[in-house]
């Protein structure tokens, strides 16, 4: 009897499927430890770093290079232009729109030739990594919404976030650490931002994300109260574990149970795997200045970036960072540049960071907002001290590693920068991209509440294939 055949007849063939996963790697890769056993096709990506800029960033002032506004400042934007869009209540005098151009320069960099602000003169730098998407839009047009929209898949609250279903379909790659971890910047104001941002929803809430703070206990009530060692604890968790056994005999089918055991079970877990992860003592001098001076700043936004690497080095699904500030309705000059002076740095650096540590093509990277910002003046135009109002008909984000094509820009807003004129993407076509790159068709991954089926697109959705690699 030669070995194949042993394999195949004993062990109810379990040591045949064993050596299959040996021979063929990618179907070992195809598994999974979420409610998708196997995944849909095979992934690009294991996992994604989202930086959320909260408040809307101006495409005009980033990304979105405009000459034309320069040319035409201070005329009325066009009415065939603006067409029938609803626009906020906080424009003033909507039959005086004033059309103002980016105070900043733009230039072509890397050999891409992508265009970009002087404001980004470190994400120049990876210009080739990058895919600048500038034909993203959205129904929603106040923060709210906007933000919900994009994280959750639906305008309204009550939703699985984006890290949750991850979460949920995908598993954990490390078992001493969340699946999904939530950082933001400290110490920063603007709109303010909501635990359900990143809950689960009606999910169970195993699946919603652990929020990481600065300073010495980056998890609330991680650590054992004064006077509890590590022996103490673990009996007290086997004692609740038995009673929670209990429980589950007159029920056998109890999620809230079952998520209540593995929560517990990851907090102890925590408490080693957790001052390991977040300690970066040990990081050498050349990284922090990679990231900039604030990386030693804990709870800045550039220290959250080193850290996110950190967590995706040790198999955390979903990281995602917040940073506020970004709602610009006066003062874009001076808030733009501020607002680059802490994130353009950092952003940068997560992405070196991870390529040259062997990480970038299997993690996803992102920076976006909710929406973007119109293209005509809010305040005065005089003295630079304009704003700019809300505008969800078109913004941009960028993608890197993770299956993305570097080097590339994708879509196109008109020579004014309103409208969309070629290849939109819709925020439910980048949540489906997102799933795609992680092995998940969107449309398959579901979860049956109240009587319907749903699904982090909703009803909607499109894979952008132009842009991946």
């Amino acid at each position: 009897m030669n070995r194949r055949l042993f394999l195949n007849q004993f062990g109810m063939g379990l040591g045949a499927l064993s050596l299959a996963d040996l021979l063929n790697p990618a179907s070992a890769q195809a598994k999974t430890d979420g409610v998708l056993q196997t995944l849909h096709h095979a992934p690009k990506a294991k996992r994604v770093i989202f930086l959320f800029q909260a408040g809307g960033p101006s495409q005009i002032d980033l990304y979105d290079h405009k000459p034309l506004l320069k040319e035409k400042q201070g005329e009325q934007l066009p009415a065939e232009v603006r067409g029938k869009q609803r626009l906020t209540g906080m424009s003033g005098n909507q039959s005086s729109l004033p059309l103002v151009g980016s105070p900043f320069k733009f230039n072509q960099h890397g050999e891409s030739g992508t265009w970009l602000s002087e404001t980004l003169p470190h994400i120049s730098k990876i210009a080739d990594e990058i895919c600048v998407i500038k034909s993203v839009h959205t129904e929603a047009i106040n923060h709210g919404p906007g933000v919900t929209h994009i994280q959750t898949g639906s305008q309204f609250p009550g939703r699985p976030s984006i890290g949750a279903w991850l979460s949920y379909g995908l598993g954990s790659d490390n078992k001493d650490l969340p699946n999904f971890v939530v950082m933001t910047t400290k110490n920063k104001g603007g709109q303010p931002l909501v635990s359900r941002l990143w809950g689960s929803g009606f999910l169970p809430s195993k699946h919603q994300g652990v929020r990481f703070r600065s300073g010495k206990d980056p998890v609330l009530y991680l650590n054992n109260p004064p006077g509890i060692d590590t022996q103490s604890r673990r009996g007290a968790q086997d004692a609740l574990n038995q009673l929670h056994g209990l429980q589950k005999e007159g029920n056998r089918v109890d999620p809230l149970i079952d998520s209540r055991i593995a929560q517990y079970e990851l907090a102890f877990r925590m408490q080693a795997s957790i001052p390991e992860a977040t300690n970066v003592s040990n990081e050498p001098e050349h990284i922090f200045e990679l990231y900039g001076k604030d990386s030693k700043n804990p709870g800045s936004f550039a220290a959250n970036c080193l850290l996110a690497r950190r967590l995706a080095e040790r198999g955390v699904r979903f990281i995602q960072l917040y940073h506020q500030g970004w709602d610009h309705h006066g003062g874009v000059l001076g808030g733009i540049k501020s607002q680059c002076a802490e994130t353009d740095q950092p952003a940068s650096a997560l992405v070196q960071d991870l390529k040259q540590r062997g990480l970038l093509d299997e993690t996803l990277v992102i920076w976006g907002g909710e929406f973007g910002r119109t293209n005509y003046c809010q305040g005065k135009l005089a003295g630079n001290s304009f704003g700019r109002d809300h505008h969800p008909r078109c913004f941009s984000i960028w993608m890197a590693g993770g299956g993305i094509k570097g080097g590339m820009s994708y879509g196109q807003t008109d020579p004014y920068g309103y409208n969309i004129v070629e290849n939109p993407v819709h925020v439910h076509d980048f949540q489906a991209t997102l799933m795609h790159l992680l092995g998940i068709d969107h449309e398959q991954l579901t979860f049956r509440y109240q009587g319907r089926a749903f699904r982090l697109t909703d009803v909607h959705g499109h894979v952008v294939k132009p842009i991946l690699a």
